[in-house]
């Protein structure tokens, strides 16, 4: 048996029917003071007018100053969040939140100066509580993800993440969800919810990072002789750190692989997250011009055939 959910705020058949008989009454009235005194009557529908006038200009005063305000507010926490020097994810969220909030009461306030009946507007609301939470329900999924990632700050704006199969930098951060900047200048906004759920990789919060070059090299070349090149180029990149820095440890080289055709060396250091990319490219540049001038040398693809008569 299937049973019927019914909505304790809507109104019952009895309030129905007396609205209902209530505006009968009312147009009854007004025909027969037509009937009877058109001139009285149509004043009084004028002066109505006016009143309903003044109320809706009022309305549209009130909304219009009230998003001034709205504008204000947003400002003045800006303002404070810049001069508390307050996380900019923490502050985007909250100033998004507020903004939000302050726009829905501005409303209903426009709405009842026209003399609609707030109450009703929230009882209607509350009993539509359900119908809303289901149509919006990865609206709300979304906005708890913001206040996961809010509480437990995986990341903030201006990191540099990589999350939902994007890897960009972080521009900004709503209520529902995040937007990031590509490194090709696209912009990519991300749900909260998927985010929130999801596996994120922050390359920027840790200040040290780690390179990695790997190069291969054709067999019988001396390792030893190998390695130490390699530090040696490392070592030498004004971007890479030493164990003096803390986070850090001293550039190394060893044999990483021994392939098919080649023999792979790794060689690894450190640096700040700022000179990544710089000091990749600069040792990479090296690594191709000294050793081949120090006689080790790049192999090509290669197979031995053995032929047995």
């Amino acid at each position: 048996m299937m049973f019927l959910q019914t909505n304790p705020f809507a109104p019952s058949p009895e309030e129905i029917t007396s609205k209902v008989d209530s505006a009968k009454i009312a147009a009854n009235d007004l025909a027969q003071a037509i009937v009877t005194n058109p001139s009285e009557a149509f004043r009084q529908l004028g002066h109505e007018a006016i009143q309903f006038g003044l109320k809706v200009l009022l309305a549209i005063i009130i909304y219009i100053v009230g998003a001034w305000v709205i504008k204000l507010v947003k400002k003045a926490l800006k303002k404070y969040f810049e001069a508390r020097k307050t996380d900019k994810t923490v502050a985007s969220f909250v100033t998004s939140f507020v903004s939000v909030a302050l726009t829905v009461l501005l409303i209903v306030l426009t709405i009842s100066t026209l003399g609609f009946d707030t109450t009703s507007l929230a009882a209607l609301l509350a009993g539509s509580g359900v119908a809303i939470g289901m149509a919006l329900s990865g609206t709300l999924q979304n906005f708890s993800g913001g206040l996961l990632l809010l509480a437990f700050k995986p990341f903030k704006v201006g990191d540099f993440i990589e999350a939902q199969g994007y890897a960009g930098t972080v521009a900004e951060m709503s209520i529902v969800s995040t937007r990031m900047n590509l490194p090709d200048n696209r912009s990519v906004t991300i749900p909260h919810g998927t985010l929130a759920n999801g596996n994120i990789n922050n390359y920027t919060r840790n200040p040290v990072r780690r390179l990695e070059w790997k190069v291969n090299l054709e067999y019988g070349v001396d390792s030893d002789a190998c390695i130490a090149k390699l530090k040696e180029i490392v070592a030498a990149n004004e971007f890479v750190l030493d164990d003096t820095t803390p986070g850090a440890v001293n550039p190394m080289a060893a044999v990483f692989q021994l392939s098919d055709s080649a023999v792979t060396f790794v060689a690894r250091g450190w640096v700040l997250n700022e000179n990544y990319w710089d000091a990749y490219f600069a040792v990479n540049d090296e690594i191709y011009k000294q050793l081949p001038a120090s006689g080790f040398m790049f192999p090509f693809p290669q197979m031995d055939v053995h032929i047995r008569s």
